[in-house]
């Protein structure tokens, strides 16, 4: 069968979020090497990445309030148009010389903050963009499209660009966002959702109304929960990843980048793979089928020492974390109503996102004490528990929730969950 096409409002709407990501991949590491000219204090160092983490879990479900309240396609341009003159800013602090840590750490958290209303609202955008058969395709090309220019081209460029100037990152980045706001008002205007919600309820009320849609909803819960209990065991990974890699796989410091281009290049294959996999085998038993490699995969990495099966197991695994990722959020655009969708995408976020912190710091702790070996193989087995449970629990022949509330009127009402 001929798959649905994706359509001009889509590569308008891809080309916006790969240019925003490679910004983010210039960014990020372009920070922490402006904060190492300023300190050595490794806590003030670490205060600006946490000033970066901390916004999706303090406003994520107000980011899907009034990405639901408001207009998506022109919310996401201001947001852009925001962060370009934040980041602009700081561009300009740095080539007078007028740069501190306590600005880095509020240029992180104002550009986090300001991310967490963009993404859930190009979350709930997609779907009034791109036909319902095509989201796992439309969500693995956003995937492949943001490991190229993350891993491939933002990260590498950002060093060079640092030490050509100091503030060349960082104007570089708030044209990006300039970019992908143009971008984001070439899309055709979206009509009025029914169901939306009026802005004169309580806030408070409309983000708890997304956290009990997603509770209430089986399927989406039990994805939701094994979501976040494999972030657990991936931000456990993350944490120890590189001193594992030269330690234990003795992977030559030289080398390291190669290393890690492998499971760029596994994250890239599994994007553009997402929407063949799903159109195969349905996007429930596909995701089960996902879990099931990455536990393979990583066990194998936990088993390794040697650099070459080591990097093919973490390019299999990150294959998989780049499947799941999009399959995850097509199930939640395929059978949300549209005027809740800014709400369960942040709620989904924020729950599978609480594991995260947990995670790495356990395993830093573990590390410390133990050495990294042991962590990777408790971390594996964490991923291995996760992977049973969620065979059992995601089952595919549950009922769909497409069977829950999809008139104007049920979608408007606080609290109401899918009859199942």
């Amino acid at each position: 069968m001929t798959a649905p096409p994706l359509g001009r409002d889509y590569r308008l709407l891809w080309s916006a979020a790969v240019s925003s990501r490679l910004g983010d991949a210039l960014r990020t590491p372009a920070l922490a090497l402006l904060a190492a000219t300023l300190t050595r204090d490794p806590r003030v160092i670490a205060a600006v990445t946490v000033a970066g983490q901390l916004p999706p879990l303090l406003f994520g479900l107000l980011g899907g309030v009034y990405a639901d309240r408001w207009d998506r396609r022109r919310t996401m341009a201001v947001v852009d148009g925001l962060r370009a003159a934040v980041i602009g800013a700081l561009a300009l602090a740095v080539a007078l010389d007028r740069a501190n840590v306590a600005a880095l750490v509020t240029v992180a958290f104002l550009l986090a903050a300001l991310g967490t209303l963009f993404d859930a609202a190009s979350f709930a955008m997609l779907p009034s963009v791109v036909p319902p058969a095509a989201l796992p395709r439309a969500n693995g090309r956003l995937q492949a499209g943001s490991a190229v220019a993350g891993g491939f081209l933002g990260t590498p460029a950002a060093g060079v660009l640092f030490a050509l100037a100091a503030p060349l990152p960082f104007a570089v980045d708030a044209l990006t966002f300039l970019c992908a706001a143009l971008l984001t008002l070439a899309l055709r205007p979206v009509p009025s959702r029914p169901g939306a919600s009026p802005g004169r309820r309580s806030v408070w009320r409309e983000g708890v109304e997304g956290v009990r849609w997603v509770r209430g909803d089986a399927m989406l819960w039990r994805l939701t929960v094994a979501t976040a209990g494999s972030n657990l065991a991936i931000s456990g990974l993350m944490a120890v990843l590189v001193l594992y890699a030269l330690d234990v796989l003795r992977v030559p410091p030289a080398g390291y980048g190669l290393f890690a281009a492998g499971a760029l290049l596994g994250g890239l294959a599994g994007g553009l793979g997402a929407g063949r996999l799903a159109a195969r085998l349905g996007t429930v038993p596909a995701l089960r089928v996902v879990l099931a490699g990455q536990a393979v995969a990583l066990t194998g990495l936990a088993l390794a020492r040697h650099p070459v099966p080591g990097g093919l197991a973490l390019a299999v695994f990150a294959a998989g974390t780049t499947v799941w990722n999009g399959l995850w959020a097509s199930y939640g655009q395929r059978h949300v109503p549209p005027a809740l969708l800014g709400r369960v995408g942040a709620a989904q976020r924020m729950v599978g996102l609480l594991t995260a912190p947990v995670g790495a710091t356990l395993a830093g702790m573990a590390g410390a004490a133990y050495g990294v070996g042991p962590v990777a193989a408790a971390v594996a087995g964490v991923f291995v528990l996760v992977t049973l449970a969620a065979w059992r629990t995601l089952q595919p022949a549950a009922p769909a929730p497409a069977a829950g509330p999809t008139s104007a009127a049920t979608a408007a009402r606080p609290g109401r969950r899918p009859s199942r």
